[in-house]
């Protein structure tokens, strides 16, 4: 697992402590592998999920510490959304 995929976790489980995310969504970071996040938090895994979210390291980082704001990013292409849309903008208010 790359250290990447470790900070994700670690940076998601802090974002998500208190939420109430009743759902499931995986980042996958183009070239490190893939973080599922569900009602028990944040987790490296590749296992499906509702909603897939794919973004090069960069991006994500940039997702991950308020530099860039998620619905931008998906709407210049820098980030991609394969499955229900409704539960990644539930992901998303919850990360804000």
């Amino acid at each position: 697992m790359s250290d990447i995929i470790d900070q994700a976790v670690v940076a998601l489980n802090e974002k998500l402590a208190g939420s109430n995310f009743d759902g499931s969504a995986k980042f996958d970071i183009q070239g490190e592998g893939g973080v599922i996040i569900d009602g028990d938090g944040a987790r490296a895994s590749d296992e499906d999920a509702d909603v897939t979210l794919s973004a090069d390291v960069e991006t994500f980082q940039g997702i991950l510490s308020g530099d860039t704001n998620p619905t931008s990013a998906f709407m210049t292409g820098k980030l991609s959304v394969d499955g229900d849309m409704g539960m990644a903008m539930k992901l998303a208010s919850v990360l804000a």
